[in-house]
């Protein structure tokens, strides 16, 4: 299929700085959506606000991706509020798209005021290095707060990459961005009515799992190393690798199937989890759920992170955000305990009490409502320091392990580490045929 064949555009001219087609794109079908700076800087009209629309549409109706390529100086100043209605009707098709086919967007110039919104809207995107996108300027900041910000300072790819975590990746150049997404679209399906693509298995290189947890408890080690010792080789495809990097997630394949990770990383901040990290790892389970990606979560976090101000910020809230995705989640999920799951945190990482199909802990699991330090501090605050050290060790034996749980049906089966991804392969292929339970209601109210 050529991309440039005339009778394949939607809704294109020779007017306005959009245009979208049916296009062959490796070996899958997209609707491709280019919004170019090559009229009005990019500006966008009421006409391109319904060619969006309309393409989007056509895209839901035949169940296959979206792909668009995004440069735009916000809408078009001489169509007033016309300008503002076709955006609202582009981002209203766009919304009834999501989880329902995958929309995956490179941002190839500036992305600015109400049309920025879009990238919020897309599951996937990847950034030119000189590009930016925010909703309100550098003028209007200054206006407002007094401080003289550059594009690059409000929106440019440090920022959205490392601190508001809206891009996933940024790319050299337009063919890089175009790699980038067909390479991430080969872990999804069409839509969400059809099941990824299964390949050939690779085994992971080899690695001794049961020398990756420490000796010292406190101590950290790197938790892609642990993916990489259980997936295909070389399909670790991790996201949003530099926001909230306490928490990894990503895409991967074991013996051949797709499955999404969600693991704490104990290198940083000891795998605690805060606002950010909450909100990466629920928008992440959302889009499995979507797209019928079994997840495999690796936990090893001590809690949420303490502190006024991540409370002030609403922890409570975003926490939940993390807890109500998993709840919700209909597709194959497996729970993997390697070594600290306490408190509220143990929860929300998808623990049997959250609904997860299968969980698995190593020897060296601790699962507890707190650490023993934190425990004997408060149960034997009056006591001596020698018999708080005596209750401490007591409290480490009988507690911190994974035997407790394993008794009480928590946890359904303590495994050998260089035995997990034989466990993992059994595990996934017998819930292969899991299906899914609608609730009857119009939508949960999910706290956002």
């Amino acid at each position: 299929m050529s991309a440039n064949n005339p009778h394949l555009q939607l809704k294109a001219s020779s007017t306005g700085s959009t245009r979208s087609e049916l296009r062959s794109f490796g070996e899958r079908k997209v609707m491709w959506i280019s919004s170019r700076a090559t009229t009005r800087r990019g500006a966008l009209s009421e006409r391109d606000g319904e060619r969006i629309a309309h393409a989007a549409s056509t895209a839901a109706s035949i169940s296959i991706p979206i792909v668009c390529e995004l440069s735009t100086s916000g809408a078009k100043i001489q169509d007033g509020v016309a300008a503002l209605h076709g955006w609202g009707v582009a981002a209203r098709a766009l919304a009834h798209c999501s989880g329902r086919v995958p929309i995956l967007l490179g941002l190839t110039g500036p992305a600015v005021s109400g049309p920025a919104l879009l990238l919020g809207l897309a599951d996937y995107v990847i950034m030119a290095p000189d590009s930016f996108a925010f909703l309100s300027g550098p003028q209007s900041v200054m206006e407002f707060t007094g401080v003289s910000v550059t594009n690059q300072d409000l929106g440019g790819a440090p920022v959205l990459l490392n601190r508001s975590g809206v891009a996933f990746d940024v790319a050299n150049d337009r063919r890089d961005i175009e790699e980038s997404i067909l390479h991430f679209l080969g872990y999804l399906p069409d839509s969400t009515d059809q099941l990824p693509t299964r390949v050939d298995s690779i085994e992971p290189v080899t690695l001794e799992l049961d020398d990756l947890i420490p000796d010292q408890p406190t101590a950290a080690y790197d938790v892609r190393d642990l993916v990489r010792g259980i997936v295909d080789a070389d399909s670790f495809y991790e996201l949003r690798a530099t926001w909230a990097n306490q928490l990894v997630i990503g895409l991967a394949r074991l013996d051949g199937r797709t499955i999404g990770i969600v693991a704490n990383q104990p290198k940083i901040m000891a795998g605690t989890l805060d606002i950010p990290a909450a909100q990466k790892g629920a928008r992440f389970v959302r889009f499995c759920d979507s797209f019928n990606i079994p997840i495999l979560t690796l936990v090893d976090t001590p809690g949420f992170l303490p502190g006024k101000d991540v409370e002030w910020r609403g922890m409570i809230r975003h926490g939940a955000e993390l807890a109500f995705s998993y709840a919700a989640c209909n597709v194959p999920r497996i729970c993997l305990i390697t070594r600290k799951a306490y408190g509220g945190a143990y929860i929300v990482m998808d623990s049997k009490g959250i609904g997860n199909d299968i969980t698995y802990a190593w020897p060296s699991a601790e699962i507890a409502v707190m650490g023993a330090q934190g425990a004997v501090e408060i149960i034997y605050r009056r006591a001596p320091a020698e018999e708080r050290l005596r209750h401490q060790q007591k409290y480490e034996d009988e507690y911190l392990t994974p035997w407790i749980a394993a008794e009480r049906g928590y946890v359904d089966n303590v495994i050998d580490p260089n035995q997990t991804r034989k466990h993992l392969m059994h595990a996934f292929d017998l819930l292969a045929t899991k299906q899914e339970r609608l609730r009857n209601a119009k939508h949960a109210n999910s706290p956002l």
